[in-house]
């Protein structure tokens, strides 16, 4: 879909297919997002807080069909308010607040409303932080405000509003690559800041919805990070309590105080965000007893709604052990000729990969995508010239064809392996490919040829409701995608396997290995075997300990 907006406005129709496309941008770039969320602590996941706080802002509006903008994003605001999640998520809310009230009587916005609007989104938000702290620079605020200000002295009257958003967002994203030398800790832990990177994110889906391109899609895997030497030492607690709590909850009455309330928990603890008006007020608290803004809420007459408390602590010490894995867990060998660079997670996995011949094995896959930086990381470590990168993801071939293409001084090659089960049958034939006197186009050659003799049936758990390929999804059910494509779904595991084998043709295939992984026995995968070998006799059966976390069975046909 492509919308002209050259001498046009945006009515509140259009207002809510924008919120929309970044809704689905965001939701696309969460995990990096999350994965840059490293200051001040790992406060939950700010992709996801950011997610889940504009998710709800676009629920409040998604089944009206209001020509006003104003009232349609005086909603907008309301729903953010209440979906609000985590220190960035709460300052979006407060963005979109301000934003909203701009628009309180105008129908339409064009190019000069808008950049009115976005200046008192920034003014609002900034005068709620300030009201009980000093707002810190490097942060959402600062990516908020020097994008503002970039289109504030434009001539309004004179731009189209496509123009004026891409102006906007390209000063968005010269202020975000600027946070880490406005925070010393982001650039010491070799990042820039998370929440600046979603309202980047936001704005880059409405861009591009507006010029007709796909707003859903595989995630980007590239990365923006800096090189950090002590990240680490970056993110340890400055308070030798820890981090404490992090605690969020609405207070809902009539005639409430928001002025003496934001007075009342900014003394409570630290990072305090309170916003709301009478009726409701949206509280955010780090603290290390949850109790006291939980007491004092209850006590004041309000009636709660919508409690989160979150062991800030404990998300801090699960980070850094998450990252250690990711980045310092990789086992490499010597070899001779071609090397061989993947991907893989789960213990058994990683030793069966080292077993057949990788030579770095950077530890990685679903919902913990390798950038590329590790796969550059592991070119420069290995003294060979000649090297293959296997992603065995999807989501990460991007990164590991860009790596390739960075290298300097050595000839790197990638096999687009999307699966881990393409990447053990490539190894094998890399084994058979690779001597002293192997080309790397020619060992290349080998293993892409070999992908392409295996389908893969990986089985996971729905984490959503959806409709994909005609397939209807529903939260917690199993899934069953075949090389890579959503083909089945249903409450019984063993039937969503025999359904994958049959889109995937397992009758005219011979072999079958399966991967059991964490949470799953080698009795369950013999079981399963026994009860797959009633409809598929004639197969060959293998059971392999693969240890893959998020999914219980990952199966290869040959």
């Amino acid at each position: 879909m492509v919308v002209e907006m050259k001498q046009t406005v945006v009515d509140g129709r259009l207002m809510k297919w924008l919120i929309a496309a970044g809704v689905n941008w965001l939701e696309y770039h969460k995990n990096k997002i999350n994965e840059m969320n490293v200051f001040p602590v790992p406060d939950g996941d700010t992709g996801t807080n950011m997610l889940l706080t504009i998710r709800k802002a676009y629920q409040q509006v998604q089944h009206m069909e209001e020509k006003h903008v104003g009232i349609l994003m005086e909603q907008v605001a309301r729903g953010a308010l209440t979906g609000a999640r985590g220190n960035s998520g709460t300052i979006l809310s407060m963005l979109l607040r301000g934003f909203s009230q701009e628009l309180k009587n105008k129908e339409v916005i064009d190019a000069p409303t808008f950049a009115r609007a976005c200046k008192r989104a920034v003014d609002y938000a900034y005068e709620t932080v300030e009201s009980v702290m000093e707002p810190v620079e490097g942060t959402i605020l600062t990516v908020a405000r020097e994008a503002t200000d970039a289109i504030k002295d434009l001539p309004h009257n004179e731009m189209d509003l496509k123009t004026l958003l891409e102006q906007f967002l390209a000063a968005a994203q010269e202020s975000l690559q600027n946070t880490p030398n406005l925070l010393p800790k982001l650039k010491e832990a070799g990042v820039v800041d998370s929440g600046g990177m979603g309202l980047v994110t936001i704005i880059q889906g409405m861009k591009r919805f507006i010029e007709g391109e796909p707003v859903v899609m595989e995630a980007d895997q590239t990365s923006i990070a800096d090189d950090s030497m002590d990240w680490e030492a970056a993110l340890e607690p400055d308070d030798e309590e820890g981090y404490g709590y992090d605690v969020q909850f609405l207070m809902l009455g009539d005639n409430l105080d928001v002025k003496q309330v934001r007075k009342d928990i900014s003394e409570m603890g630290w990072s305090p965000l309170v916003d709301g008006d009478e009726t409701m007020i949206k509280v955010h608290i780090h603290v290390h007893n949850p109790a006291d803004p939980l007491d004092y809420a209850i006590k004041s007459g309000a009636d709660l709604d919508d409690i989160v408390v979150e062991n800030m602590q404990a998300q801090y010490l699960q980070y850094v052990q998450q990252r250690s894995e990711r980045e310092a867990a990789v086992e490499k060998k010597t070899v001779e000729g071609v090397a061989v660079v993947t991907v893989g997670r789960g213990d058994g996995l990683e030793r069966l990969l080292e077993e057949y011949g990788a030579a770095y094995v950077i530890i990685g896959g679903q919902t913990m995508n390798p950038s590329t930086e590790d796969f550059m990381s592991a070119i420069e470590d290995l003294p060979n010239s000649d090297i293959i990168l296997m992603p065995n993801n999807s989501n990460v071939i991007m990164a590991a064809e860009q790596a390739a293409s960075l290298a300097e001084n050595k000839n790197v090659r990638v096999v687009r392996s999307k699966t881990v089960q393409q990447g053990i049958v490539a190894l094998i034939a890399y084994m058979d490919a690779n001597d002293d006197d192997a080309i790397v186009d020619s060992v290349k050659d080998a293993m892409s040829e070999a992908i392409t003799l295996v389908t893969s049936v990986d089985v996971t758990t729905a984490t959503r409701n959806a409709n994909i390929d005609n397939v209807d999804v529903a939260e917690g059910q199993f899934i069953g995608m075949v090389n890579n494509r959503l083909s089945v779904s249903g409450d019984d595991l063993l039937d969503v396997i025999v359904r994958s084998f049959e889109k995937a043709e397992a009758d005219d295939c011979e072999i079958v290995t399966v991967y059991y992984g964490a949470g799953k026995s080698e009795a369950d995968a013999e079981a399963l075997v026994q009860a797959l070998s009633e409809t598929y006799a004639d197969l060959e059966y293998e059971i392999v300990y693969g240890g893959q976390p998020l999914y219980p069975y990952l199966i290869s046909l040959e």
